[in-house]
């Protein structure tokens, strides 16, 4: 700080924000596939020469990886940079920077006067990397190799020379070798475009000003964070959510969170979540204990706490995850990890919950998780081959102390753009039929949650596949808090030509015939606050809005509608006066998370981490579903921890290799 004051520091923090953003907005604008292009699934960042994030775009890209560390897969490149260089990586479990196979991430070295000042990196996710199904990934895929094309840190290009047997080799493997080509040629630029404007900045301000101001903008931001975390009420604030399948057709999949804050500091502490999976729902973390994937949570906290903060990794200094080993926050090699988005979200989710825990009156309802990313793989009349994303579909955010949430949006992975329906018919030979919002999804409140949105679609050539990656929340709803119900579930349905109604449940690979119609439905965010506290003329402009339906208006919010559309005043006052089961203080869950934890308990969980942790991993997914079938009914006063100890002495006593050596 003593090379740079304050007011140029925050001048250069502005450039070094306009400079990342110049990267975004190269590579929207040149990208080939709708997933780039147009749901903005990418990023793009100013690295410091230790691979550290120091800037990054606001509301442009992904904001899951504001705080990444190149630092581990720039190492890995053992005969060092030279100007001119690229290098590329895609591969989970080399250097934890890409976090399944269809990330693409690049990073270029920025040279002046003959030495590297910094780095700018960038990632996007590919439509395809090749592997068992289109799209490339899938909660039935049980290692990683079958994810698809992995490249470990190398060089795609050195000192401006293309790598053209790696560009072969990428081509050879994928479905859609020109689309990748094309994704890939607009990371180049974007990359290009970051050592322009980095030596932009340095031409004007200087080297030795430069170099001052990565390593002062990193303590800025982190200054913010402890600020922030200062306001935060001491103590273990405590969540546990669900996602509704561990694998297809499987057990429910636990992310629990326990939020030790002391001051200025706060601890991430992961333990009590689900043993890793032999699904693909696992996290590649490498225990990392600042990985970005584990404080996406907390960078969504800190930012709604204060919208200015600076967004990099110097916000995760006042943090430290604890991300036990073999378990789905910290996978192990070779386990499937291509859907391990809808586990960082839930990682969101319990971070919001527990943080509203401690100040509810700041922080809002559990919003929507598990958006739908729709691909489609279908063919035209001449037989040509087309795949798109078309999604997501998703839900909407939490209720607020303040205001209702946003409709159809706002959910976890909200940074993720809806297709223009325009776009999509344009892109693929498919028709759709709907794309909007679902009345009475939202969580009811004095705020409610935000409803969810709706696309329904149609094919017309045979051997057409959809997948609809991050399927969730058709059992396990978002609650509401403070008195506010929750949200409503998703669905997942197939209509053959036939009429035949097929509810698909968390299904994410499906194939479709020539006139078959799918319609996806995301989930609601919960509702803030007591419904029958919420203004009746709230109430009834959602109801001339198609927003709440009449009944629901009457059954959630004891608002009485006439057959005019008016409220009937009379009605509404006895309906509001009359006697109602008591709320919960903080969380109103719905009665399917109430059903599972009357039977799963604090207790009982913790009996069950505390086993499996002595296990070995290849073990821990196998024994979980054993005990969940012999554990099936409420636990008693004591809380149930010892019917678990029993269930696995009996599981232990058919498996000899379950019993202490």
């Amino acid at each position: 700080m003593s090379l740079i004051d304050r007011a140029t520091l925050r001048i250069l923090a502005d450039h070094a924000v306009a400079g990342a953003e110049a990267m975004g907005w190269t590579l929207l604008r040149t990208a080939h596939s709708t997933f780039v292009k147009e749901t903005e699934d990418f990023t793009c960042q100013l690295l410091t020469p230790e691979g550290l994030t120091f800037a990054s775009p606001k509301g442009l890209g992904a904001s899951w990886f504001t705080g990444l560390d190149y630092g581990p897969a720039i190492a890995m490149i053992e005969d060092g940079y030279e100007p001119g260089d690229i290098c590329i990586t895609s591969d989970p479990y080399s250097g934890f920077v890409a976090t399944h196979a269809p990330d693409t991430h690049l990073w270029k070295p920025v040279f002046h006067d003959g030495a590297p000042v910094c780095f700018v990196g960038c990632h996007v996710h590919n439509t395809d990397v090749g592997g068992a199904v289109p799209a490339s990934l899938s909660r039935t895929l049980t290692e990683v190799h079958q994810e698809g094309l992995r490249i470990p840190p190398m060089k795609l290009a050195r000192r401006g020379v293309p790598n053209r047997d790696l560009l072969a080799m990428i081509a050879t493997n994928v479905r859609l070798p020109a689309q990748n080509r094309g994704d890939l040629n607009a990371q180049i630029a974007a990359v290009n475009t970051g050592e322009q404007r980095v030596r932009e900045m340095i031409a004007r301000f200087g080297a030795d000003t430069f170099k001052a101001a990565m390593p002062a903008l990193l303590d800025y931001a982190e200054h913010q964070a402890r600020r922030v975390i200062a306001g935060v009420p001491d103590g273990d604030h405590a969540y546990a959510d669900y996602a509704d399948e561990d694998s297809p057709g499987g057990k429910p999949c636990r992310i629990a969170l326990t939020a030790r804050v002391r001051g200025e500091e706060v601890t991430l502490d992961f333990t009590g979540s689900d043993p890793q999976l032999s699904s693909s729902l696992n996290m590649p973390t490498g225990g990392h204990e600042r990985h970005a994937l584990a404080m996406v949570g907390l960078t969504l906290v800190l930012s709604t706490l204060e919208p200015n903060l600076l967004l990099n990794a110097g916000v995760y200094r006042p943090a430290r995850a604890v991300l036990p080993p073999g378990t789905v926050m910290n996978a192990t090699h070779p386990a499937a990890v291509g859907m391990r988005s809808l586990v960082c979200m839930l990682s969101q989710v319990v971070t919001f919950g527990a943080f509203a825990r401690a100040m509810p009156d700041r922080l809002p309802a559990i919003a929507a998780a598990g958006p739908s990313l729709v691909n489609v793989k279908t063919s035209d009349r001449a037989g040509r081959g087309y795949m798109a994303s078309i999604g997501p579909v998703g839900g909407g955010g939490g209720g607020a102390a303040q205001a209702d949430a946003d409709d159809g949006g706002g959910s976890f992975s909200g940074f993720i753009r809806n297709t223009p329906v325009e776009i999509t018919e344009a892109e693929l030979p498919i028709r759709m039929l709907r794309y909007g919002v679902v009345p009475d999804s939202g969580g009811a409140g004095l705020h409610r949650g935000g409803l969810a949105a709706v696309m329904e679609f149609q094919v017309f050539a045979p051997g057409s596949v959809v997948t609809a990656r991050n399927r969730d929340r058709s059992v396990f709803a978002s609650p509401g808090i403070l008195g506010g119900l929750p949200g409503g579930s998703s669905a997942f349905t197939r209509i053959s030509t036939d009429g035949v109604v097929e509810q698909l449940g968390n299904t994410d690979v499906v194939a479709c015939g020539p006139g078959d119609v799918v319609r996806i439905t995301g989930s609601g965010g919960g509702g803030y606050g007591d419904p029958f506290a919420r203004p009746t003329g709230a109430v009834l402009d959602d109801v001339r809005r198609g927003l709440v339906s009449a009944e629901a208006a009457r059954r959630a919010y004891g608002v009485a509608i006439g057959a005019d559309g008016a409220e009937d005043a009379a009605e509404t006052a006895r309906l509001r006066a009359a006697p109602r089961p008591a709320r919960p203080d903080f969380l109103t869950l719905c009665a399917a998370r109430r059903e599972f934890e009357a039977v799963w308990t604090p207790d009982r969980y913790a009996a069950l981490t505390a086993l499996l942790a002595r296990l070995p991993v290849h073990w821990r997914h196998f024994v979980k579903h054993r005990l969940f079938d012999a554990v099936t009914t409420p636990a008693g006063p004591d809380g149930g921890g010892a019917d678990v100890d029993r269930a696995f002495a009996a599981l232990a006593a058919t498996h000899p290799e379950l019993r202490p050596a």
